[in-house]
């Protein structure tokens, strides 16, 4: 959770407003709605996130690591997150593997066999395993819809506002989208995003992101061959219709591999 989105949190569990918290530390009202928005450049001075802390009754410190992280260069962060995702997806592992071993009544010890047969997976791949996945850029937010400058795939991993890491998704190349709209409901609600992995070829009946020639707009459809060599775009909303487009027309068609489901709707 961002250093944002903890000090809002907490704000609300203490029902306080932004202008009481505010007062307390010392900052206009402005300023701490931009903290928790995220749209300051770089987190507040040490002194403010001490006030924050004692306004908004954290322990010692707590605000101070979140923000000290922040500070930390991209590229050291993700290495951390990166980490600190495997060392539980080990944890994960190992709890798995002792309750397994109780239930059969095994007590007092690791079956290292089983945990050697369960780290190397279907592939025999112990990384591949514990790997906690990549790190993907989400290209789009939902009031600014499918972005059409999106027109190759050879962008630097800087060029996202946000990543989200996915786990078991390892197309180096994968990206993400937020759904804007509803014609992909109702398996896909506005907000849910969306992993799509390009170098995995699509198939007849999977849902795609789609990007035209002509005009390098995009738009998410479940793709279907149809006759001719054309190319059906159909709606998940009965109340869209299906487009049919030449195959030449589409210069991008690339497969949804993964759903984050937005459980909380406004």
């Amino acid at each position: 959770m961002s250093l944002g989105e903890v000090v809002r949190q907490r704000r609300e569990e203490l029902s306080l407003t932004q202008d009481q918290v505010a007062v307390r530390v010392g900052i206009s009202k402005p300023y701490l709605s931009n903290i928790e928005t995220e749209r300051v450049k770089n987190p507040p001075s040490d002194p403010v996130i001490n006030r924050l802390e004692q306004a908004l009754q954290f322990g010692q410190g707590e605000l101070r690591r979140i923000a000290d992280l922040v500070r930390t260069p991209l590229d050291v962060r993700q290495e951390h997150e990166k980490l600190s995702a495997e060392v539980e997806k080990l944890r994960s592992v190992l709890k798995q593997l002792l309750a397994g071993d109780k239930r059969r009544g095994k007590v007092g010890g690791i079956n290292l066999d089983a945990l050697a047969r369960k780290l190397k997976g279907k592939r025999g791949d112990v990384q591949e395993v514990l790997s906690a996945g990549n790190v993907v850029p989400i290209i789009n937010r939902v009031a600014a819809g499918y972005p059409h400058h999106f027109t190759d795939l050879d962008y630097p991993p800087s060029v996202a506002d946000e990543y989200v890491r996915v786990p078991d998704v390892h197309d180096a190349q994968a990206f993400a989208a937020r759904v804007a709209g509803d014609s992909m409901e109702p398996k896909y609600k506005e907000g849910d995003i969306v992993v799509f992995a390009p170098n995995s070829a699509a198939r007849s009946g999977d849902d795609c992101f789609v990007r035209f020639s002509k005009d390098n707009s995009t738009t998410f459809k479940r793709f279907f061959a149809a006759k001719g060599g054309k190319i059906r775009l159909q709606p998940l909303n009965k109340k869209y219709p299906a487009e049919v487009h030449d195959r030449e027309e589409i210069s991008g068609l690339w497969p949804a591999v993964m759903r984050m489901e937005r459980i909380a709707r406004k």
